[in-house]
C-alpha cells in the first residue's frame, strides 16, 4: 500500500481563497469608483457647457441687436425695481418705407424672452437653465451711448445633487451705432 503524502495533495486552503476575493473586491471596487466619477465628471461638463452655450448665446443676440438699434428705452419701472428689461427702436424696412419697430428682451418665467414688435415672444435660453440676474445699464458720454449688459445663467438643479451645480455670469459693454 502506498502512503499519501499530504503535501502533494493539491487544491486551495481556505486562507488563499479568502485572499483572492478580496483582492478582486478591491480591484472591483476601484473600477467601478472610477466610473462614478467619470460618469459625475461627465455630468459636471454637460451642466457647465450648456450654461455657458445659453449664456454666450444670448449674449451674442442682444449685443447683435443693440449694436444695430437706434435708440435705447428702458422702462420707468427699470430704474425702481426691474432692471432685467430692455426695449430698442430699430428702423424695417416694408415696401421700400421706413418704419420703427421695437425689439425687448425680459425675463419670463426666469428665462430671458426675446420679443419684434407684431411678433409674440420666444425664449432665448433653453429649459434646462434659468436666468437668475439680468441687468441692462445705461451708459450715457460725450461720444457714444452704450448699455451694459449683465447676466448669469444657473443649470436647473432638478435632483440636488453637485454635478448638476452650475453658473456663468458673463459681463459686456455695447456701443449704439452713430447712424
Amino acid at each position: 500500500m502506498k502512503k499519501t503524502n499530504k503535501k502533494n495533495l493539491k487544491g486551495f486552503t481556505l486562507i488563499e481563497i479568502l485572499i483572492y476575493v478580496f483582492i478582486l473586491a478591491i480591484i472591483v471596487l476601484a473600477v467601478s469608483s472610477f466610473f462614478v466619477w467619470a460618469i459625475r465628471s461627465s455630468t459636471k461638463n454637460r451642466t457647465m457647457r450648456e450654461s455657458l452655450h445659453n449664456a454666450e448665446r444670448a449674449m451674442a443676440i442682444m449685443t447683435h441687436e443693440i449694436k444695430e438699434a437706434r435708440s435705447v428705452y428702458l422702462p420707468t419701472s427699470y430704474f425702481s425695481e426691474s432692471p432685467g428689461q430692455i426695449s430698442l427702436k430699430t428702423y424695417k424696412y416694408s415696401d421700400g418705407v421706413q418704419e420703427y419697430s421695437y425689439i425687448d428682451f425680459y425675463l419670463c418665467d426666469n428665462r430671458l424672452c426675446f420679443k419684434k414688435e407684431g411678433q409674440d415672444p420666444f425664449a432665448l435660453t433653453s429649459e434646462s437653465v434659468e436666468v437668475s440676474n439680468l441687468v441692462f445699464d445705461w451708459i450715457a458720454t460725450n461720444e457714444a451711448s452704450s448699455v451694459e449688459i449683465s447676466i448669469k445663467v444657473n443649470y436647473k438643479d432638478f435632483q440636488d445633487r453637485p454635478e448638476f451645480l452650475s453658473s456663468v455670469e458673463l459681463q459686456s459693454t455695447v456701443s449704439l451705432r452713430a447712424y
